[in-house]
């Protein structure tokens, strides 16, 4: 996949986090134009809700602007940031736990402009038909996503759909890399048993799993 302007801004940030983190208030407003999407997408990904999703996002950047100026290595931002995502998102569960039962019947996807389809990056051009399917598709895997351990969803996200890389991830969640490819491992296994379980195949939607 060709990268992007916001891939390349995102690779050389390096310079940018550094004046962010000596308290440059205009580095830090385009450290967040540059992050938010991903940070909103994998919180997003995460619960299937909007509004969780936004809170965890407001929350992440919040705390980004209180604590940056501890950030030891600027080469680690990325896993940093992930790292105060995923506490958020934990954070927000726990709280959806205690209050009822978290099921797919309490989701509300598609809430909102800035709810972002995991098919939206692929810009398509095509019919009606065609992207209502595709939109179905990602509904779809989103609730067999759902169904995975916490700990599975994250690493699963993380690598899949983030594309972070096995060090970084294990940065994020403070585990060995192993532990990361065990979780990998298990979490995309458990996805392959619950579309089997469901009778839908690559051939069945026409569409490549």
């Amino acid at each position: 996949m060709a990268e992007t302007l916001l891939d390349i801004a995102m690779m050389h940030s390096d310079s940018l986090i550094t004046r962010a983190r000596e308290g440059d208030k205009n580095a830090q407003g385009k450290l967040v134009q540059l992050w938010y999407k991903r940070i909103y997408n994998f919180s997003y990904k995460f619960f299937f809700d909007h509004d969780m999703a936004m809170e965890v996002s407001q929350k992440t950047f919040i705390s980004m602007h209180k604590n940056l100026a501890g950030l030891q290595e600027v080469t680690r931002f990325k896993s940093w940031l992930y790292t105060i995502a995923v506490n958020y998102c934990r954070e927000e569960a726990r709280k959806k736990k205690s209050s009822r039962s978290f099921s797919l019947h309490d989701l509300n996807p598609g809430e909102g402009e800035e709810s972002y389809r995991w098919e939206e990056s692929h810009h398509r051009s095509e019919n009606p038909e065609r992207l209502l399917r595709h939109s179905e598709l990602s509904d779809l895997l989103q609730e067999c996503l759902m169904q995975l351990s916490a700990e599975q969803r994250e690493v699963v996200i993380m690598k899949e759909y983030e594309g972070l890389k096995f060090r970084e991830i294990a940065e994020a969640l403070n585990i060995s890399e192993n532990t990361v490819k065990s979780r990998m491992y298990y979490g995309l296994d458990g996805l392959k048993k619950i579309l089997e379980q469901k009778k839908i195949t690559k051939e069945t939607i026409g569409y490549e799993l």
